[in-house]
């Protein structure tokens, strides 16, 4: 009984502090002290924790590598110059601006990771809408817009989200083939939420960038700042970090198929542009040590060990006996039950421990290894969109909340469901249905 009642309370502890973060607190510590008192308690063992660092340990650090290729390319002047291109072709249009934004957002979470497109984005976005003028309610729905793309275009590669990487390990499942099954369908659904954002937020957008920056004397507003059209030297510079970037991406497939892990790829590749980055800059890569948040890091493995001990004190074994019947009714039936399950847990108390839980449903249930691949399609559908309900669903989220609040950027709980409540369960429904007809496609 003593185990049970610390087990619970440690979890809701943990799950509070992350969501009132007092005093700024960093989520890493109350993630690390919730995993302490898991041990503490007797509900997750010594063993559990050596499992978990396994599984966490390669993941993050494939993670971590991409976040450094990413500051490493923000010193570049990368992102930036993205940002000026998007405001040159978007050519005095609110409505191209906001869906080439949604673009660059999807692009940036493909190339790197949902967490680092967050961090690195949401600053140089905002200086970018400041600079055209944009008053903070116009701010608003391309900031947000941005962020749930970003942060449901995690799905569709494995190596763009740290649960996802863990999972997948957990599972025993290639990152070829995670692409294969969901890919598709999950880029889809994509497209399918940026089209509902755009319904939702099409009357706020501003028409005319030019106009809005006009004082009412009809003057060009003190924010009217040229965007200069880059040299042909800082195009090709430009065009050959990122197909580097590229041709990163592609080896962390094409090595994984002969057996070469996504971090040893990942740490070469960011090793080999922060040497590019010394020579051609004089920047000793010690800056980019600082500026990786590592407490990403601390914080997954914290809320795998928690959400290890919820499910050992009988969650698992509940749920199990719940999403059996479903699992054995059939490939949509499956999808759509742990589709549901990993997004209502998710959006109580985020989804490293809910991804954590379903995926050890999973593992615990027997099933062929193609019931369980299909099953776990609706476990990434539910942590990476369904998460997307409430603003605790994803620490990718949460990054977001904290970078608009240091740049005097207001968005409440209440404008973020408002929009949330409509796109994201409408999203995982056509999610789960393109899953559906995608495996039957490829597979029936």
């Amino acid at each position: 009984m003593f185990t049970i009642a610390l087990t619970i309370f440690s979890f809701i502890m943990t799950i509070v502090l992350i969501m009132w973060r007092p005093k700024g607190l960093n989520v890493s510590i109350p993630s690390l002290a919730g995993a302490a008192l898991m041990v503490i308690a007797g509900s997750v063992s010594m063993g559990d924790v050596k499992v978990i660092l396994t599984d966490v340990g390669g993941a993050s650090v494939t993670i971590m590598a991409t976040i450094a290729m990413a500051l490493v390319l923000e010193s570049f002047g990368v992102f930036q110059f993205a940002a000026d291109f998007l405001a040159r072709i978007s050519k005095n249009s609110g409505v191209r601006l906001f869906w080439y934004i949604n673009l660059m957002s999807l692009l940036m979470t493909l190339v790197f990771n949902n967490d680092g497109a967050i961090i690195i984005a949401t600053p140089i976005l905002i200086i970018l809408l400041r600079k055209l003028g944009f008053k903070p309610h116009q701010q608003i729905p391309y900031l947000l817009s941005a962020a749930l793309v970003d942060t449901a275009a995690s799905a569709p590669l494995g190596v763009s989200n740290i649960v996802n990487l863990i999972s997948i390990k957990i599972i025993g499942m290639s990152l070829a083939t995670y692409s294969e099954m969901i890919f598709v369908p999950s880029m889809i659904g994509v497209g399918v939420l940026a089209v509902l954002n755009y319904v939702l937020f099409r009357k706020k957008l501003v028409i005319d960038l030019k106009q809005n920056r006009m004082s009412p004397k009809g003057k060009t507003d003190a924010t009217d700042l040229s965007f200069e059209t880059p040299s042909k030297e800082q195009k090709r510079f430009m065009t050959n970090i990122l197909l580097y970037v590229l041709a990163v991406r592609v080896a962390l497939f094409v090595g994984a198929g002969f057996g070469v892990s996504p971090s040893v790829t990942a740490v070469v590749g960011a090793a080999i542009l922060l040497i590019w980055r010394w020579i051609k800059m004089g920047t000793s890569p010690m800056d980019i040590i600082g500026k990786t948040p590592w407490h990403v890091l601390f914080f997954a493995f914290g809320m795998y060990v928690v959400g290890a001990g919820i499910a050992n004190v009988g969650l698992n074994s509940w749920l199990v006996h719940q999403l059996q019947p479903f699992i054995d009714g059939g490939w949509f039936s499956s999808i759509t039950a742990t589709a549901v399950a990993v997004s209502v847990m998710s959006d109580l108390f985020n989804n490293h421990p809910a991804l954590m839980i379903g995926t050890l449903n999973l593992t615990s249930m027997h099933l062929s290894q193609m019931d369980l691949h299909v099953a776990y399609l609706g476990n990434i559908i539910g942590s990476d969109i369904g998460s997307l309900l409430t603003p605790i669903g994803l620490l990718a989220t949460l990054i977001w909340m904290f970078v608009l609040k240091q740049y005097k950027v207001h968005i409440s709980w209440g404008q973020y469901l408002r929009v949330t409540a409509i796109v994201v369960p409408l999203t995982v429904i056509a999610t789960i249905v393109l899953c559906y007809g995608w495996i039957l496609l490829i597979y029936g």
